[in-house]
């Protein structure tokens, strides 16, 4: 079956912004993922629009961002703590980043993949986030939770 387009921009993506080095590489894949799934009671197209657009971003995390809604694009969120390259995009279903802390050691990137499930009026995020470093777990668990899930329901609802 032929690879679709889209995944094969982001394998490519991926694989230029991969750390060369052997010990780079194995603190990149430490670790199970984080796995968090949260309820909406707004249509997907909404998420996928704020997670994706730099002034609705701005709106629900009361931080800068700088975002851009094509695979390939460059982002930059929190004010600069998180940048990446959006690797794959479903409208209204699917988001995959290549995500850092900027002060994670150079070349070390994880991928945050929101799936967004259409629930009746509402959506349903499975969202799993791979390949950080393993000191980060706690931190990245809870913030997905206190930057993200609870600022976007307050936002979108």
């Amino acid at each position: 079956m032929p690879v679709p387009q889209a995944v094969g921009l982001a394998i490519a993506l991926v694989v230029s912004i991969l750390p060369s080095s052997a010990t780079a590489q194995q603190s990149l894949l430490a670790g199970p993922p984080i796995h968090q799934e949260a309820d909406f009671t707004v249509a997907p197209q909404r998420i996928y629009d704020a997670l994706l657009k730099t002034n609705e971003f701005r709106a629900f995390s009361g931080m800068a961002a700088t975002l851009s809604s094509v695979v390939g694009g460059k982002f930059s969120i929190f004010g600069g703590h998180i940048i990446g390259r959006t690797l794959e995009l479903v409208p209204g279903k699917r988001i995959v980043q290549a995500w850092r802390v900027v002060d994670w050691p150079a070349g070390i990137y994880s991928i945050a993949r929101f799936e967004l499930e259409a629930r009746g009026t509402g959506t349903h995020v499975v969202f799993d986030h791979t390949g950080f470093p393993e000191a980060e777990r706690a931190s990245l668990a809870e913030g997905w939770q206190s930057h993200y899930w609870g600022p976007l329901k307050k936002y979108l609802h």
